[in-house]
């Protein structure tokens, strides 16, 4: 209930791949049962980070995320429609590749708000704020 909506998204990334991977590893058991479930949930993420995305704010930005999302669930979908860990994978790869890029611009927007004088107290809203939905 405290994380800030930076820190929702990094957590939003992190449930997807984990869902993902347990999916991933379910299709390799043929357990297609808990396949379809940790990939439906993989897939419900995705969508709620596409669907979180504020075109009005930068919408070429968002246009392009957008697609990104719809492309991932639609790995996803195929793995789980295909029992096949080849598109979960390509799914997982991005993912995890958004991942990074998303952490790495936190630690950036972290260290920038320091500066030379600390951090940034929380009440001051920041110039270089990040909404995880823009």
């Amino acid at each position: 209930m405290t994380a800030s909506p930076e820190q929702l998204q990094l957590m939003l990334y992190d449930g997807a791949i984990r869902f993902a991977t347990q999916g991933r590893e379910a299709i390799t058991a043929r357990n297609h049962e808990l396949a379809f479930e940790k990939l439906s949930r993989a897939q419900k993420i995705v969508l709620e980070m596409e669907r979180g995305l504020r075109p009005e704010i930068a919408p070429e930005l968002c246009a392009r995320m957008a697609a990104l999302y719809l492309f991932i669930y639609r790995k996803l979908v195929d793995g789980c429609v295909e029992h096949d860990v080849k598109p979960v994978d390509e799914a997982l790869e991005l993912l995890r590749f958004e991942r990074e890029t998303w952490r790495m611009l936190l630690d950036k927007i972290a260290r920038e708000s320091a500066g030379p004088r600390g951090p940034v107290m929380a009440e001051q809203p920041s110039a270089g704020s990040l909404s995880v939905e823009g």
